[in-house]
C-alpha cells in the first residue's frame, strides 16, 4: 500500500500514502534471514490498526497504519491501492529477465547453501508465481528511446544494488496506470479535505448573516426570452394559458369562491373595503404595474420606491417628493408565469432588496388572520409604514390565481410594504373624499357579477355624491378595445356611467409598457372620464407608443394625447432594433430557425447540376442568371415532387397567416402571411445553393472527396505508427480485448469530426448512383452532417428576415406591437406614478421615470454603514435599499426626473366638464 517510494540511501525506502498516514519502520536483512532496524520514518496518525510487512529486494517493510481521514471516494481509492501494490511487487523487475535471475543477492545465496527455512520456501514460490504474472500480464510498452521528452528517473527509476547499478530501459503499462489513478486520487483527497473542512466548521449564524449580506452583488434574473424555443417556462405559459381559459375562468372563477368566502364572515364588505387612511390630511401614494421581468429593471423602480424622498428633475428645476404611504400594484407580478418561483425571485427579491423586511419576517409563514400588525400596533390606522394593495393581470391568472392567493392574499409583507388584503379586488376609502377601487378583471377584460354587486352597492352606501373615484385595472381597455376595434369589459363601463354618474375621475391601468395620458377635450358631456392613464413600466419590456398615437375617442368622448414616454419619435426609433439586434437579443431562436430553414430545403439536397454555373467563360450576369435559373427548378422542384419540404413549407403558411394579428381582415392576413413565408422559402433556397456551390468548388479543386469517408482517421493512423510506436503489439492485444471496438470508435468518432469530406463523398456517391444506392444509415450521415453546417449557415439569415418582418409591420402596418417589442427584451424607459392628495382635496400627479436602468450593482456602503437598531422597521431607515448602481452605471436616484405632472380638483371645488 505504499503510494510513493522516496530513496533514502543505501536500500532504505520509506512509503507514504496519500490518504493515510503510517509510522514506518525500515529495517535490513540480515543474514539469517530476520529484519535488524535501519531507519525510522514516523507520521503521527493517532493509534494503530494494522502491522504488515514486505520483503523487497532484500529490505524488510513493516508498517502500521491508520486512516487519518474517512475514505469517500472508494473506488479511486482502491484502484490506486491496487496500482500500488502491483508497481511495488511487479515495477521493471518482472520486465528484466537479467535481474530477475540474479543469484548473488542475499535470499538466493541463502536457499543455495542449504539451509531452508519453511517460510522462505513458501515465500520463494509465491515470489516466482509473482514473476511469471508480472512477465505475463505486464509486458513493457516501448522503451525510454520511445520517449525522450520524459525523464528516465521518472519513469524508470534507478534499482538499488550493491554493485554497480543498471537502469531498465523498459516501462511498465502499470505504471501509466498507477500515475493516473494516484493524481485522481490526489485530486480527490483535496477536495474531500477541502469540502469536509467547510462542512465540519460551520459558521456562526451572526457571521453567516454578515458573510451574506458582504455578497459583492445581487444575483438578479435575466428579463424572459420570449422567442426562446427551449424556454420550458414558455412552454408552461401556453399550457396554463390554454388551462385557464377553459377550465379555471371557463368553469371555475376564483372570483365567484371569494365572494362565497367572504359571505360566512360577518361584515363581509370588511374584506374588500378599506378605510383606515380616510382620515389622514394628506396622503401621497404610488401606482406601478407589470413588474417581476428583468431583475434590474424591477429593483431600478422597487429602490425609487423606497426612498423616503426622491429629488426629482422636473424641468429646470427640482422638486422633493416623500415616499408614498401606500403602493398599488396593477398587475402582472411576474413573467412569465405566475410560479412559486417566479414570484419569489422576480418579484419578492427585488422589493425585498429596496426594502427590508421586518426582522420577525418568515417567508415561509401563511397570513391566516390579516391584516397582521407589527407588535405593539393595535389596529391599522396606527400603522405608519408603507402598504401595499395588488390586483392580479392576465398572467397572474395563468394559473386560475393559485399563486396570487398564495403570495399576495396569504402573505403580510412584500419586503417592508405591509399588504393587509385579503381578496382580489378591493375598495380604498382615501382623505378628502378620494377613493380606489381595484377591479380584478382575470382573463374576460371584465369583472363578474359578484365584483360588480359589491361595486354597485358600495357606491350606493358609501360614496358620495361629490366624492372622486379612481378605477384601477389591469388591462387599459379604452386604448385595447379602439386597437383591435372590439368591445370588452361591459360591466365596468356600465358600472362608471350608470352608477358614478361622472364621479370616475381618473381611470389608470398597466399591461401595456408605457407611459400615456389621454385628457378629455371639453365637452357638454359631464360623465366622461377626465383622464385616461396607462403606466406599465415598472419593470417589464419596453412596448411602444407610436402604435398608438392615433387613438382619440373612448366611451363616447374625444381625448387627446397630452403625454407619452417614450415619446412617439424615440417609440419608432427604437423599432429598429428588431433589424440589427433581433438575433443578439433572442439567440435561443436560433434552434427553431436553423430547424425550419432545413425541413424547407431538405428534399432539394443533393444539387448535383451546378456545372454551368460555374463556368469560367461566363460574365458575371451569367452566373448570376444561372443562379436564379437553378433556384426556380429548386422551387418548383419542392412544388411538385417533395413532400418533407412541401409539407414544411404548407405548415409554415398556415403559422404565418395565424401569426397576422386578427384586427386586420382575412384577405389582408393571408397576404402579409405569404409575403412573409415567401422571404423565408426564398433565403433558404438561395442558402442551399450557396453551401452546395461550396462544395461543389472544393470537390472540383481537389479539396474534398479524395480519399473516402475515414481521411482523417487514415492520417491519425499514420501519425500514430510513426510518432507512437507499439514493438509489444499492445494495440493489437487491445483490439482483441474490446472485440474490435478500439480502433472502430476511434474511426467513426473521427469521422464525425470529418463533416466536410463525408458530406462531399456522400454528395458525389449520390449524383453518380442516385439516392437508392444509399442505406439508411448512409442517408442518416449524410443528412446530419448538412445539417449542421446548414445550420450555422442559416441561422443569422432566419433571423434576419424576421426581424425585418417585424420592422415593417410595427412601423408601416402598425401590426405586432407585442411582439416585435417584446423581441427587444428593452430594460430601461421605466417609471412609476406618485400621487399626492392634498389637504385641499386636490390630487397632484407626478410620473417619475428614469431613462436607463443599470445592469450591475454594487452593495451601498451607506446602508451598510448605517446604524441598526434592533427591531427596527426598514422604511425607519434613511438608506433603506442594499444595491446601489456600480461605478460604471448612473444611479436611478441620481437620474430620475418627471415626464408628465398634472392636477385633478375635487368635485365640490369646480365641476369640470367634458
Amino acid at each position: 500500500m505504499l503510494n510513493s517510494i522516496q530513496n533514502l540511501g543505501a536500500g532504505h525506502y520509506i512509503g507514504l500514502d496519500s490518504r493515510k498516514a503510517y509510522e514506518l519502520t525500515v529495517y535490513r536483512m540480515d543474514i539469517s534471514g530476520g529484519c535488524i532496524p535501519s531507519t525510522q520514518f514516523s507520521v503521527n496518525g493517532g493509534g494503530y490498526e494494522d502491522e504488515s510487512f514486505i520483503v523487497y529486494d532484500n529490505i524488510c517493510f513493516i508498517y502500521f497504519c491508520t486512516p487519518c481521514f474517512p475514505l469517500n471516494f472508494s473506488g479511486t481509492l482502491v484502484l490506486s491501492v491496487a496500482c500500488c501494490i502491483f508497481y511495488s511487487h511487479c515495477g521493471n523487475h518482472a520486465l528484466n529477465e537479467k535481474r530477475l535471475g540474479r543469484r548473488d543477492s542475499s535470499l538466493f545465496s541463502l536457499w543455495k547453501k542449504g539451509e531452508p527455512s519453511i517460510w522462505l520456501s513458501k515465500f520463494l514460490k509465491m515470489y516466482e508465481l509473482k514473476d511469471e504474472i508480472c512477465k505475463s500480464w505486464f509486458a513493457p510498452v516501448g522503451s525510454a528511446g520511445d520517449y525522450p521528452l520524459l525523464s528516465k528517473w521518472v519513469i524508470y527509476g534507478e534499482f538499488s544494488c550493491s554493485g554497480q547499478c543498471e537502469s531498465s530501459d523498459e516501462i511498465s503499462p502499470i505504471y501509466s496506470l498507477w500515475a493516473t489513478f494516484i493524481g485522481l486520487y490526489m485530486a480527490n483527497y483535496v477536495v474531500e479535505r477541502s469540502t469536509g473542512w467547510a462542512l465540519t466548521h460551520p459558521l456562526s449564524v451572526e457571521k453567516t448573516e454578515k458573510l451574506k449580506n458582504k455578497q459583492m452583488k445581487p444575483n438578479f434574473l435575466d428579463m424572459v426570452p420570449w422567442y426562446s424555443g427551449t424556454s420550458a417556462d414558455l412552454f408552461k405559459t401556453v399550457f396554463d394559458l390554454l388551462v385557464s381559459v377553459t377550465v379555471f375562468v371557463g368553469r371555475f372563477d376564483m372570483r365567484m369562491m371569494q365572494a362565497a368566502m367572504s359571505r360566512v364572515h360577518e361584515g363581509a364588505k370588511e374584506d374588500f373595503l378599506y378605510d383606515h387612511l380616510s382620515e389622514k390630511k394628506e396622503l401621497w401614494f404610488d401606482f406601478m404595474a407589470d413588474t417581476g421581468d428583468g431583475g434590474n429593471s424591477s429593483y431600478s423602480i422597487a429602490r425609487l420606491l423606497a426612498q423616503p424622498s426622491l429629488n426629482a428633475l422636473n424641468n429646470d428645476s427640482t422638486q422633493q417628493l416623500p415616499r408614498g404611504d401606500l403602493l398599488l400594484i396593477g398587475g402582472d407580478l411576474a413573467y412569465p408565469n405566475p410560479s412559486a418561483f417566479t414570484y419569489e425571485k422576480r418579484f419578492f427579491r427585488p422589493f425585498e432588496y429596496a426594502l427590508q423586511p421586518p426582522p420577525w419576517y418568515k417567508d415561509v409563514h401563511i397570513a391566516v388572520d390579516k391584516p397582521e400588525l407589527p407588535y405593539g400596533v393595535s389596529h391599522l390606522k396606527q400603522y405608519d409604514g408603507p402598504q401595499c394593495f395588488v390586483i392580479p393581470g392576465n398572467h397572474d391568472w395563468f394559473d386560475g390565481l393559485q399563486t396570487f392567493m398564495r403570495y399576495i392574499c396569504h402573505k403580510s409583507w412584500l419586503g417592508g410594504w405591509l399588504m393587509p388584503q385579503k381578496k382580489s379586488y378591493f375598495a380604498l376609502q382615501l382623505p378628502k373624499g378620494w377613493w380606489v377601487f381595484g377591479l380584478d378583471l382575470a382573463l374576460h377584460s371584465d369583472i363578474d357579477m359578484y365584483q360588480f354587486k359589491f361595486f354597485s352597492e358600495l357606491i350606493t352606501e358609501k360614496v358620495k355624491e361629490n366624492d372622486s373615484v379612481i378605477i384601477m385595472t389591469h388591462e387599459p381597455n379604452w386604448i385595447l378595445d379602439w386597437y383591435w376595434d372590439s368591445v370588452t369589459g361591459r360591466n365596468v363601463s356600465h358600472l362608471v356611467k350608470d352608477h358614478l354618474k361622472g364621479r370616475c375621475k381618473l381611470r389608470m391601468a398597466g399591461d401595456l409598457h408605457h407611459y400615456t395620458r389621454h385628457s378629455c377635450v371639453p365637452s357638454e358631456n359631464p360623465d366622461s372620464i377626465q383622464h385616461l392613464l396607462v403606466n406599465g413600466c415598472g419593470g417589464a419590456f419596453l412596448h411602444p407608443t407610436h402604435v398608438f398615437r392615433d387613438f382619440d375617442k373612448a366611451y363616447g368622448t374625444t381625448y387627446e394625447m397630452k403625454a407619452a414616454y417614450p415619446e412617439v419619435e424615440d417609440s419608432s426609433r427604437i423599432a429598429l432594433g428588431n433589424i440589427l439586434k433581433f438575433r443578439k437579443k433572442n439567440w435561443q431562436f436560433d434552434f427553431i430557425g436553423g430547424f425550419i430553414y432545413f425541413i424547407l430545403t431538405f428534399s432539394m439536397f443533393p444539387q448535383c447540376n451546378l456545372g454551368h454555373i460555374l463556368q469560367p467563360d461566363d460574365t458575371f450576369s451569367g452566373h448570376v442568371k444561372s443562379f436564379f435559373s437553378t433556384f426556380w427548378d429548386a422551387f418548383m422542384y419542392m412544388i411538385g415532387q417533395s413532400y418533407v419540404s412541401s409539407m414544411g413549407a404548407l405548415l409554415l403558411l398556415v403559422t404565418a397567416i395565424s401569426f397576422v394579428p386578427s384586427k386586420v381582415s382575412r384577405k389582408r392576413k393571408v397576404v402579409i402571411g405569404v409575403l412573409h413565408v415567401l422571404a423565408h422559402l426564398s433565403a433558404a433556397l438561395i442558402l442551399m445553393l450557396i453551401m452546395e456551390l461550396g462544395v461543389e468548388i472544393c470537390v472540383q479543386h481537389n479539396h474534398l472527396a479524395t480519399s473516402g469517408y475515414h481521411t482523417l482517421y487514415e492520417w491519425y493512423r499514420a501519425v500514430e505508427s510513426e510518432h507512437f510506436p507499439d514493438p509489444t503489439g499492445l494495440r493489437t492485444r487491445i483490439e482483441q480485448w474490446t472485440f474490435g471496438l478500439y480502433p472502430a470508435c476511434i474511426k467513426y468518432l473521427m469521422s464525425a469530426f470529418d463533416v466536410p469530406e463525408v458530406m462531399a463523398v456522400t454528395r458525389s456517391n449520390i449524383c453518380k448512383n442516385g439516392m437508392s444506392s444509399l442505406s439508411r444509415g448512409g442517408a442518416a450521415i449524410y443528412y446530419a452532417s448538412v445539417f449542421l453546417y446548414f445550420w450555422v449557415l442559416s441561422t443569422p439569415v432566419v433571423s434576419l428576415v424576421f426581424g425585418s418582418y417585424l420592422y415593417v409591420c410595427i412601423n408601416w402596418l402598425n401590426l405586432h406591437f407585442d411582439e416585435a417589442f417584446s423581441s427587444l427584451r428593452i430594460a430601461n424607459y421605466k417609471s412609476f406614478t406618485r400621487f399626492h392628495i392634498k389637504e385641499d382635496g386636490d390630487i397632484e400627479i407626478f410620473t417619475l421615470a428614469v431613462d436607463k436602468v443599470p445592469k450591475e450593482w454594487k452593495l451601498d456602503p451607506e446602508w451598510d454603514n448605517e446604524v441598526k437598531q434592533p427591531q427596527q422597521a426598514s422604511h425607519h431607515r434613511k438608506f433603506p435599499s442594499k444595491w446601489r448602481a456600480n461605478a460604471f452605471h448612473q444611479d436611478p436616484i441620481n437620474t430620475v426626473r418627471v415626464v408628465d405632472h398634472f392636477v385633478i380638483q375635487q368635485t365640490d371645488r369646480l365641476r369640470v366638464e367634458c
